[in-house]
């Protein structure tokens, strides 16, 4: 057989590399990410909200329907599969729609209103990666479905900005609008599809292609022009209908009582089209590279969302969206530790074959005390295993060797001073009690 040659071990490294915008998360960077995922849970579960989990991967029209057909994520960054068995599914590019999909398919309407939940995990969209944010992000989401009163809004809100406030951020405010629902938003598209047909020749070919779909995602362009043309667009709380609009007054109102910071942009629609509405996003003064605002959370309402996926029946709902990579990649993130991770304060050594046989039952004694050790069992020489005990500067070591193994006892050995005792394994645990 012919042998392959390789020009250098870089290119197979190459071929070894993680995917464009994915990456590994180890170390301290896992602990970063699991220790924020344990701070927010529990903020979420003193207001009532419980877990959930949603598959990863979803039958795409979920997220077509849901999401929405002439949206960014839909069109370009969603990333679809079709199984052997002819399925067409797609990886989660966001939560809501495919829990959306579980409250109606589990029949939760039943259950006493609202059902409240929160979850975590990885989304996917395959956009361009740029500082905190990657193809493959994670998102911590708290939701509350089958309920429409603008109380929920608030609700979904405070415990948003609590979270990130619990984590380390601060100079937090809300961009906040309306955009109203079935009753009185087809008059402020009808104005807002009027207002860019009069800058038809200016507009990007993108934005043309919007306002045959959905003008009210133009309001979101990024493109420079638009950005420009939207400036003097109509705004959508000049059309809401009075339910709308005391809707909204009573969900500015929970905010002022509560003290949190907001702002009325009229041009806040989200990136996502089951939004109705209070739409809303958590900025951070001066939190990008530029010194400029960053958007670090967001959410809204979504009424309908329901019915877009298959349901007879709307179910309201609002929800709040943290991206979890930027929250701790921020120099404000306070590095929360998870509860489960506890420095060792004991390197276990273990020397020839007989006390290797027992060393894993001594080490589950250990663990069931609650006493968490570090060890390298796969290794052999005393010199070895107690220069990486000192490496980590854990302070005791437990020595087990062949005589210790056939005497039912330890060498337990100060670091600091190398003074050492020969304890018995009946009387270790309330040993190591004292020295603790």
């Amino acid at each position: 057989m012919k042998k392959v040659k390789t020009n250098s071990s870089s290119k197979n490294n190459k071929n070894l590399a993680s995917p464009k915008g994915m990456r590994d998360i180890i170390n301290e960077d896992y602990y970063s990410f699991q220790g924020f995922f344990e701070k927010a849970q529990e903020v979420a579960v003193y207001y009532g909200f419980k877990p959930i989990e949603t598959p990863i991967l979803e039958d795409e029209q979920v997220f077509a329907r849901g999401v929405g057909e002439g949206t960014d994520i839909v069109d370009k960054e969603m990333y679809s599969l079709k199984t052997k068995g002819g399925d067409h599914l797609a990886l989660r590019p966001e939560h809501t729609a495919g829990l959306m999909r579980a409250y109606v398919e589990h029949g939760m309407q039943t259950l006493p209103q609202p059902v409240m939940f929160y979850k975590y995990g990885p989304n996917f969209r395959h956009d361009n990666p740029q500082r905190g944010r990657y193809r493959q992000f994670w998102q911590f989401d708290m939701d509350s479905l089958g309920s429409d009163k603008s109380i929920m809004d608030a609700l979904i809100i405070k415990v948003g900005m609590s979270i990130l406030e619990e984590a380390g951020a601060h100079n937090l405010s809300i961009d906040i609008n309306s955009i109203g629902d079935k009753e009185c938003r087809g008059a402020y598209i009808k104005e807002l599809t009027n207002y860019y047909k009069k800058h038809l020749n200016v507009l990007p070919a993108v934005d043309r292609e919007r306002l045959k779909t959905n003008p009210l995602r133009i309001l979101d362009s990024k493109d420079p022009k638009t950005k420009e043309i939207n400036e003097n667009a109509p705004d959508s709380i000049s059309f809401l209908c009075p339910s709308c609009k005391k809707h909204f007054k009573e969900v500015l109102e929970y905010l002022e009582e509560m003290n949190i910071p907001y702002n009325l942009n009229k041009n806040l629609v989200r990136g996502l089209s089951y939004y109705t509405r209070t739409v809303f996003e958590v900025i951070e003064e001066n939190g990008g590279e530029d010194g400029s605002p960053l958007t670090i959370a967001g959410g809204g309402r979504y009424d309908y969302l329901a019915r877009q996926l298959g349901s007879k029946k709307d179910v309201p709902a609002v929800g709040f969206s943290i991206g979890v990579d930027r929250i701790v990649d921020a120099p404000w993130y306070k590095k929360l530790s998870p509860r489960i991770i506890k420095k060792p304060k004991i390197y276990f050594i273990q020397l020839g074959s007989e006390a290797k046989l027992k060393s894993l039952n001594i080490i589950e004694i250990l663990r069931k005390a609650h006493i968490p050790i570090a060890q390298s069992l796969s290794r052999d020489s005393l010199g070895s295993q107690l220069a990486i005990a000192e490496k980590l500067n854990i302070p005791f070591a437990i020595i087990f060797g062949v005589k210790e193994a056939i005497e039912d006892s330890v060498i337990v050995r100060d670091m600091s001073n190398r003074s050492q005792e020969t304890v018995k394994l009946s009387k270790l645990l309330e040993y190591l009690k004292e020295i603790k």
